[in-house]
Protein backbone atom coordinates (compact mmCIF):
# COMPACT_ATOMS: atom_id res chain seq x y z
CA UNK A 1 0.00 0.00 0.00
CA UNK A 2 1.20 3.33 -0.93
CA UNK A 3 2.38 5.84 2.21
CA UNK A 4 4.23 8.64 2.90
CA UNK A 5 6.50 6.77 5.27
CA UNK A 6 7.33 4.61 1.75
CA UNK A 7 8.19 7.45 0.25
CA UNK A 8 10.71 8.52 2.84
CA UNK A 9 12.00 4.79 3.18
CA UNK A 10 12.48 5.08 -0.94
CA UNK A 11 14.53 8.07 -0.25
CA UNK A 12 16.64 6.38 2.37
CA UNK A 13 17.09 3.49 0.36
CA UNK A 14 17.73 5.59 -2.99
CA UNK A 15 20.68 7.32 -1.39
CA UNK A 16 23.17 5.17 -2.62
CA UNK A 17 21.78 4.69 -6.04
CA UNK A 18 20.64 8.16 -7.14
CA UNK A 19 22.42 10.95 -7.93
CA UNK A 20 21.30 14.46 -6.34
CA UNK A 21 19.62 16.69 -8.62
CA UNK A 22 19.30 20.41 -7.04
CA UNK A 23 17.15 22.56 -8.59
CA UNK A 24 18.49 24.72 -11.55
CA UNK A 25 17.12 28.57 -11.23
CA UNK A 26 15.58 28.90 -14.99
CA UNK A 27 15.98 32.85 -15.52
CA UNK A 28 14.99 33.09 -19.20
CA UNK A 29 12.91 30.33 -20.25
CA UNK A 30 9.15 32.02 -19.23
CA UNK A 31 8.53 35.60 -18.25
CA UNK A 32 5.13 35.38 -16.66
CA UNK A 33 6.80 33.18 -13.78
CA UNK A 34 9.33 32.22 -11.10
CA UNK A 35 10.72 29.13 -13.06
CA UNK A 36 13.22 26.19 -11.41
CA UNK A 37 14.01 23.53 -13.05
CA UNK A 38 14.58 19.77 -11.68
CA UNK A 39 17.53 18.19 -13.82
CA UNK A 40 16.57 14.51 -13.62
CA UNK A 41 18.06 14.04 -17.11
CA UNK A 42 21.08 14.54 -15.15
CA UNK A 43 20.87 11.19 -13.56
CA UNK A 44 23.53 8.69 -14.45
CA UNK A 45 20.84 6.82 -16.71
CA UNK A 46 19.76 9.88 -18.00
CA UNK A 47 16.16 9.96 -16.35
CA UNK A 48 14.29 9.89 -13.32
CA UNK A 49 13.34 6.12 -14.01
CA UNK A 50 16.28 4.92 -11.30
CA UNK A 51 14.50 5.99 -9.07
CA UNK A 52 11.32 3.87 -8.76
CA UNK A 53 13.33 0.52 -10.54
CA UNK A 54 16.01 0.92 -7.64
CA UNK A 55 13.49 1.06 -4.94
CA UNK A 56 11.25 -1.88 -6.31
CA UNK A 57 14.37 -4.10 -6.82
CA UNK A 58 15.72 -3.28 -3.28
CA UNK A 59 12.58 -4.19 -2.01
CA UNK A 60 12.66 -7.92 -3.45
CA UNK A 61 12.94 -11.25 -1.43
CA UNK A 62 15.72 -13.01 -2.16
CA UNK A 63 13.92 -15.55 -3.96
CA UNK A 64 12.15 -13.23 -6.45
CA UNK A 65 15.96 -11.73 -7.15
CA UNK A 66 17.40 -15.62 -7.76
CA UNK A 67 14.96 -15.42 -10.87
CA UNK A 68 15.77 -12.60 -12.14
CA UNK A 69 14.02 -9.57 -13.37
CA UNK A 70 11.92 -8.94 -16.38
CA UNK A 71 10.92 -5.43 -17.57
CA UNK A 72 9.34 -3.30 -20.66
CA UNK A 73 10.10 0.02 -21.51
CA UNK A 74 10.62 2.88 -24.22
CA UNK A 75 14.02 3.02 -22.67
CA UNK A 76 14.48 5.01 -19.71
CA UNK A 77 13.11 2.70 -17.42
CA UNK A 78 14.86 0.08 -19.42
CA UNK A 79 18.30 1.87 -17.88
CA UNK A 80 17.23 1.86 -14.31
CA UNK A 81 16.24 -1.75 -14.05
CA UNK A 82 19.42 -2.96 -15.99
CA UNK A 83 21.78 -0.52 -13.73
CA UNK A 84 19.32 -1.34 -10.03
CA UNK A 85 19.49 -5.31 -11.42
CA UNK A 86 23.42 -5.08 -12.09
CA UNK A 87 23.87 -3.37 -8.66
CA UNK A 88 22.18 -6.13 -6.81
CA UNK A 89 23.72 -9.01 -8.61
CA UNK A 90 21.05 -9.91 -10.22
CA UNK A 91 20.24 -11.12 -14.27
CA UNK A 92 17.55 -8.78 -15.91
CA UNK A 93 16.06 -9.12 -19.04
CA UNK A 94 14.67 -6.12 -21.10
CA UNK A 95 12.02 -6.25 -24.12
CA UNK A 96 11.98 -2.58 -25.95
CA UNK A 97 9.40 -1.53 -28.80
CA UNK A 98 11.59 -1.69 -32.07
CA UNK A 99 11.53 2.16 -31.86
CA UNK A 100 13.41 2.93 -28.94
CA UNK A 101 16.46 4.85 -30.26
CA UNK A 102 19.04 2.71 -30.79
CA UNK A 103 21.15 5.43 -28.02
CA UNK A 104 18.10 3.94 -25.35
CA UNK A 105 19.00 0.28 -26.58
CA UNK A 106 22.93 0.32 -26.03
CA UNK A 107 22.84 2.01 -22.98
CA UNK A 108 20.47 -0.84 -21.45
CA UNK A 109 22.87 -3.41 -23.05
CA UNK A 110 25.89 -1.35 -20.96
CA UNK A 111 24.12 -1.77 -17.85
CA UNK A 112 24.36 -5.47 -17.83
CA UNK A 113 20.82 -5.95 -19.73
CA UNK A 114 20.05 -8.52 -22.24
CA UNK A 115 17.33 -6.82 -24.51
CA UNK A 116 14.80 -8.44 -26.70
CA UNK A 117 13.57 -5.82 -29.22
CA UNK A 118 9.75 -6.33 -29.99
CA UNK A 119 7.57 -4.85 -33.16
CA UNK A 120 5.49 -2.24 -32.28
CA UNK A 121 5.44 0.23 -29.24
CA UNK A 122 5.55 0.36 -25.65
CA UNK A 123 2.12 -1.71 -25.16
CA UNK A 124 3.46 -4.64 -27.27
CA UNK A 125 6.22 -4.45 -25.25
CA UNK A 126 4.47 -4.66 -22.39
CA UNK A 127 2.56 -8.01 -23.53
CA UNK A 128 5.58 -9.45 -24.35
CA UNK A 129 7.18 -8.92 -21.19
CA UNK A 130 4.31 -10.35 -19.27
CA UNK A 131 4.05 -13.38 -21.53
CA UNK A 132 7.85 -14.22 -21.01
CA UNK A 133 7.44 -13.32 -17.40
CA UNK A 134 5.02 -16.04 -16.98
CA UNK A 135 6.33 -18.46 -18.77
CA UNK A 136 10.22 -17.88 -17.29
CA UNK A 137 9.14 -16.86 -13.96
CA UNK A 138 11.28 -13.56 -14.06
CA UNK A 139 9.83 -10.69 -11.51
CA UNK A 140 7.83 -7.98 -13.31
CA UNK A 141 8.97 -4.64 -12.84
CA UNK A 142 6.28 -2.26 -13.83
CA UNK A 143 7.88 0.96 -14.95
CA UNK A 144 4.86 2.90 -13.59
CA UNK A 145 1.62 0.74 -12.19
CA UNK A 146 2.95 -0.43 -9.24
CA UNK A 147 3.73 1.17 -5.32
CA UNK A 148 6.83 0.62 -4.76
CA UNK A 149 7.89 2.60 -7.91
CA UNK A 150 5.36 4.89 -7.78
CA UNK A 151 6.78 5.62 -3.92
CA UNK A 152 10.57 5.59 -5.64
CA UNK A 153 9.67 8.36 -8.20
CA UNK A 154 7.94 10.07 -5.34
CA UNK A 155 11.38 10.77 -3.62
CA UNK A 156 11.65 13.74 -6.07
CA UNK A 157 8.51 15.93 -4.75
CA UNK A 158 10.12 15.49 -1.26
CA UNK A 159 13.53 16.95 -2.57
CA UNK A 160 11.72 19.61 -4.18
CA UNK A 161 9.50 20.42 -1.48
CA UNK A 162 12.44 20.33 1.30
CA UNK A 163 14.63 22.44 -1.30
CA UNK A 164 11.73 25.02 -1.62
CA UNK A 165 9.61 25.23 0.63
CA UNK A 166 7.50 28.56 -0.74
CA UNK A 167 6.77 26.40 -4.28
CA UNK A 168 3.37 27.15 -5.55
CA UNK A 169 3.10 24.66 -8.37
CA UNK A 170 5.03 21.45 -9.80
CA UNK A 171 4.74 21.08 -13.27
CA UNK A 172 5.41 17.04 -14.79
CA UNK A 173 5.39 14.92 -17.88
CA UNK A 174 2.78 12.05 -17.83
CA UNK A 175 3.06 8.89 -19.75
CA UNK A 176 1.61 5.59 -17.82
CA UNK A 177 1.87 8.26 -14.91
CA UNK A 178 3.92 6.59 -12.40
CA UNK A 179 6.14 9.97 -11.69
CA UNK A 180 3.33 12.41 -10.96
CA UNK A 181 1.39 9.91 -9.38
CA UNK A 182 4.75 9.44 -7.11
CA UNK A 183 5.10 13.41 -6.90
CA UNK A 184 1.59 14.40 -6.36
CA UNK A 185 1.09 11.87 -3.60
CA UNK A 186 4.25 13.06 -1.95
CA UNK A 187 3.64 16.84 -2.04
CA UNK A 188 0.21 17.06 -1.39
CA UNK A 189 0.50 14.47 2.02
CA UNK A 190 2.80 17.22 2.77
CA UNK A 191 1.23 20.30 1.66
CA UNK A 192 -2.15 20.38 -0.19
CA UNK A 193 -1.92 23.81 -1.19
CA UNK A 194 0.74 23.10 -3.95
CA UNK A 195 -0.65 22.89 -7.25
CA UNK A 196 0.31 19.36 -9.24
CA UNK A 197 -0.34 19.96 -13.05
CA UNK A 198 0.59 17.16 -15.74
CA UNK A 199 1.24 17.46 -19.35
CA UNK A 200 1.03 15.14 -22.03
CA UNK A 201 2.21 15.10 -25.64
CA UNK A 202 -0.79 15.95 -28.01
CA UNK A 203 -0.46 12.81 -29.84
CA UNK A 204 -0.35 9.88 -26.58
CA UNK A 205 -2.93 12.04 -24.85
CA UNK A 206 -4.27 8.62 -22.83
CA UNK A 207 -4.18 9.77 -18.95
CA UNK A 208 -5.59 12.82 -20.09
CA UNK A 209 -8.89 11.31 -22.38
CA UNK A 210 -9.36 8.96 -19.22
CA UNK A 211 -9.28 11.72 -16.45
CA UNK A 212 -11.21 13.78 -18.79
CA UNK A 213 -14.06 11.22 -19.04
CA UNK A 214 -13.64 9.41 -15.59
CA UNK A 215 -13.14 5.81 -17.12
CA UNK A 216 -9.57 4.46 -18.33
CA UNK A 217 -9.65 4.91 -22.19
CA UNK A 218 -6.83 3.65 -24.49
CA UNK A 219 -5.38 4.49 -27.28
CA UNK A 220 -5.48 2.97 -30.84
CA UNK A 221 -2.13 4.66 -31.82
CA UNK A 222 0.53 6.87 -30.57
CA UNK A 223 2.35 9.44 -32.26
CA UNK A 224 5.06 12.03 -31.06
CA UNK A 225 8.55 12.98 -30.60
CA UNK A 226 8.53 12.43 -26.79
CA UNK A 227 8.42 8.60 -26.70
CA UNK A 228 9.25 8.53 -23.36
CA UNK A 229 5.84 9.32 -22.84
CA UNK A 230 4.09 7.73 -25.66
CA UNK A 231 1.87 5.33 -23.85
CA UNK A 232 -1.78 4.16 -25.02
CA UNK A 233 -3.12 2.79 -21.91
CA UNK A 234 -2.63 4.73 -18.80
CA UNK A 235 -1.97 2.61 -15.05
CA UNK A 236 -4.85 1.60 -12.99
CA UNK A 237 -3.50 2.77 -10.21
CA UNK A 238 -2.16 5.97 -11.44
CA UNK A 239 -5.44 6.67 -12.60
CA UNK A 240 -7.05 6.80 -9.62
CA UNK A 241 -4.08 8.42 -7.92
CA UNK A 242 -3.90 11.12 -10.67
CA UNK A 243 -7.76 12.32 -10.04
CA UNK A 244 -7.10 12.42 -6.55
CA UNK A 245 -4.23 14.72 -6.30
CA UNK A 246 -3.54 16.38 -9.61
CA UNK A 247 -5.12 19.41 -10.42
CA UNK A 248 -4.93 19.61 -13.58
CA UNK A 249 -3.64 18.32 -17.23
CA UNK A 250 -2.82 19.60 -20.57
CA UNK A 251 -1.74 18.78 -23.30
CA UNK A 252 0.96 20.15 -25.45
CA UNK A 253 1.99 19.93 -29.22
CA UNK A 254 4.87 18.75 -31.22
CA UNK A 255 6.02 22.45 -31.90
CA UNK A 256 5.64 23.22 -28.49
CA UNK A 257 7.51 19.96 -27.21
CA UNK A 258 10.46 21.02 -29.96
CA UNK A 259 10.86 24.29 -28.86
CA UNK A 260 11.10 23.80 -25.58
CA UNK A 261 14.27 21.29 -26.05
CA UNK A 262 15.61 24.24 -28.24
CA UNK A 263 15.09 26.72 -25.10
CA UNK A 264 16.75 24.44 -22.57
CA UNK A 265 19.70 24.00 -25.13
CA UNK A 266 19.95 27.99 -25.67
CA UNK A 267 19.20 29.47 -22.41
CA UNK A 268 20.31 26.76 -19.63
CA UNK A 269 22.27 24.19 -22.10
CA UNK A 270 20.92 21.41 -20.86
CA UNK A 271 20.05 18.57 -23.44
CA UNK A 272 16.31 17.14 -22.92
CA UNK A 273 14.76 14.47 -24.52
CA UNK A 274 10.69 15.07 -26.13
CA UNK A 275 9.39 13.55 -22.51
CA UNK A 276 11.78 15.55 -20.47
CA UNK A 277 11.03 19.11 -22.27
CA UNK A 278 7.20 18.82 -22.22
CA UNK A 279 6.30 20.25 -18.49
CA UNK A 280 9.17 23.10 -19.57
CA UNK A 281 7.04 23.33 -22.76
CA UNK A 282 3.30 23.75 -21.11
CA UNK A 283 5.10 26.53 -18.97
CA UNK A 284 6.65 28.68 -21.71
CA UNK A 285 3.48 28.48 -23.67
CA UNK A 286 0.64 28.51 -20.73
CA UNK A 287 -0.75 26.04 -20.20
CA UNK A 288 -2.08 26.33 -16.35
CA UNK A 289 -2.22 29.49 -14.31
CA UNK A 290 1.13 30.40 -12.97
CA UNK A 291 1.67 33.82 -13.82
CA UNK A 292 3.09 35.34 -11.06
CA UNK A 293 4.10 32.23 -8.98
CA UNK A 294 7.08 30.32 -8.18
CA UNK A 295 7.09 27.31 -10.25
CA UNK A 296 9.01 24.09 -10.79
CA UNK A 297 9.02 22.16 -14.10
CA UNK A 298 10.39 18.48 -13.97
CA UNK A 299 12.89 17.90 -17.17
CA UNK A 300 12.34 13.88 -16.60
CA UNK A 301 15.28 12.71 -18.92
CA UNK A 302 17.78 13.88 -21.59
CA UNK A 303 18.06 10.54 -23.46
CA UNK A 304 17.02 12.22 -27.08
CA UNK A 305 18.77 10.32 -29.79
CA UNK A 306 21.47 12.57 -31.62
CA UNK A 307 20.27 11.27 -34.94
CA UNK A 308 17.01 13.09 -34.54
CA UNK A 309 17.79 15.99 -32.10
CA UNK A 310 18.95 18.35 -35.56
CA UNK A 311 15.38 17.65 -36.65
CA UNK A 312 13.87 18.53 -33.22
CA UNK A 313 16.05 22.17 -33.00
CA UNK A 314 14.91 22.82 -36.97
CA UNK A 315 11.26 22.52 -35.83
CA UNK A 316 11.88 24.58 -32.69
CA UNK A 317 13.21 27.25 -34.87
CA UNK A 318 10.39 27.38 -36.90
CA UNK A 319 8.10 27.69 -34.07
CA UNK A 320 9.69 30.09 -32.60
CA UNK A 321 10.11 32.38 -35.93
CA UNK A 322 13.65 32.00 -36.09
CA UNK A 323 13.96 30.35 -39.92
CA UNK A 324 11.44 31.71 -42.47
CA UNK A 325 10.34 32.02 -46.31
CA UNK A 326 9.32 34.59 -48.44
CA UNK A 327 8.08 34.26 -51.50
CA UNK A 328 8.61 38.29 -53.48
CA UNK A 329 7.48 38.96 -56.73
CA UNK A 330 9.90 41.03 -58.89
CA UNK A 331 10.59 42.21 -62.33
CA UNK A 332 13.74 40.48 -63.78
CA UNK A 333 15.78 43.10 -64.13
CA UNK A 334 19.10 43.48 -62.46
CA UNK A 335 19.73 45.34 -59.15
CA UNK A 336 16.30 43.39 -57.86
CA UNK A 337 18.13 40.86 -55.46
CA UNK A 338 20.90 43.43 -54.61
CA UNK A 339 17.88 45.72 -52.95
CA UNK A 340 16.02 42.82 -51.50
CA UNK A 341 19.57 41.73 -49.68
CA UNK A 342 20.21 44.61 -48.49
CA UNK A 343 16.81 45.59 -46.79
CA UNK A 344 16.89 41.96 -44.78
CA UNK A 345 20.46 43.25 -43.89
CA UNK A 346 19.80 46.31 -42.94
CA UNK A 347 17.09 45.15 -40.65
CA UNK A 348 19.12 42.69 -39.23
CA UNK A 349 17.93 39.53 -41.06
CA UNK A 350 20.19 36.40 -42.18
CA UNK A 351 19.95 35.17 -45.46
CA UNK A 352 20.61 31.31 -45.79
CA UNK A 353 19.32 30.58 -48.95
CA UNK A 354 17.74 32.29 -52.79
CA UNK A 355 16.02 30.71 -55.05
CA UNK A 356 15.16 32.37 -58.56
CA UNK A 357 11.86 30.93 -60.16
CA UNK A 358 9.94 31.77 -63.53
CA UNK A 359 6.16 31.27 -62.90
CA UNK A 360 2.95 33.45 -63.72
CA UNK A 361 3.13 36.77 -62.51
CA UNK A 362 1.49 39.99 -62.90
CA UNK A 363 3.89 41.20 -65.17
CA UNK A 364 4.68 39.47 -68.53
CA UNK A 365 8.69 40.89 -67.09
CA UNK A 366 8.15 38.89 -63.97
CA UNK A 367 9.45 36.24 -61.48
CA UNK A 368 9.72 35.14 -58.14
CA UNK A 369 12.34 35.03 -55.13
CA UNK A 370 11.90 32.83 -52.57
CA UNK A 371 14.09 34.05 -49.91
CA UNK A 372 15.36 31.77 -46.56
CA UNK A 373 16.27 33.49 -43.73
CA UNK A 374 17.38 33.25 -40.08
CA UNK A 375 15.52 35.81 -38.06
CA UNK A 376 14.99 36.79 -34.18
CA UNK A 377 11.11 36.19 -33.97
CA UNK A 378 7.50 36.95 -35.39
CA UNK A 379 7.68 40.34 -34.84
CA UNK A 380 11.23 40.25 -36.71
CA UNK A 381 9.48 38.72 -39.69
CA UNK A 382 7.01 41.37 -39.71
CA UNK A 383 9.52 43.87 -39.50
CA UNK A 384 11.56 42.80 -43.01
CA UNK A 385 7.89 42.49 -44.57
CA UNK A 386 6.96 45.70 -43.51
CA UNK A 387 10.37 47.29 -45.07
CA UNK A 388 10.07 45.41 -48.04
CA UNK A 389 6.44 46.16 -48.85
CA UNK A 390 7.73 50.17 -48.16
CA UNK A 391 10.28 49.86 -51.25
CA UNK A 392 7.31 48.73 -53.08
CA UNK A 393 8.14 45.05 -53.26
CA UNK A 394 5.46 42.47 -53.44
CA UNK A 395 5.22 39.40 -50.89
CA UNK A 396 3.46 36.52 -52.27
CA UNK A 397 3.73 34.63 -49.35
CA UNK A 398 5.25 34.05 -46.02
CA UNK A 399 5.87 31.31 -44.06
CA UNK A 400 7.92 29.61 -41.43
CA UNK A 401 10.31 27.19 -43.10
Amino acid sequence: MLTLDKVFNAATVLKNIISPTPLVKAANVAADCDLFLKPENLQRTGSFKVRGSGYKIATLSAEEKARGVIACSAGNHAQGVALAASKCGIPSLITLPDSAPISKVEATKSYGAEVLLVNGVYDDAYAKAVELQKEMGYTLIHPYDDEDVIAGQGTIGLEIASELDDVDAIVVPIGGGGLISGIAYAVKNINPKIKIYGVQAAGAPSMYNSVKSGKIETLRSVSTIADGIAVKHPGDNTFEIIKKYVDDIALVSEDEIASAILTLIEKQKMIAEGAGAAATAAVMFGKFPLVGKKVVSVVSGGNIDVTILSRVIQRGLMKTGRLSSLLIELIDKPGQLKDVSRIIAEKGGNVTSVHHERGETESVNGCFLRISMETRNYDHIKEIITALKDEGFKIVSEKTI
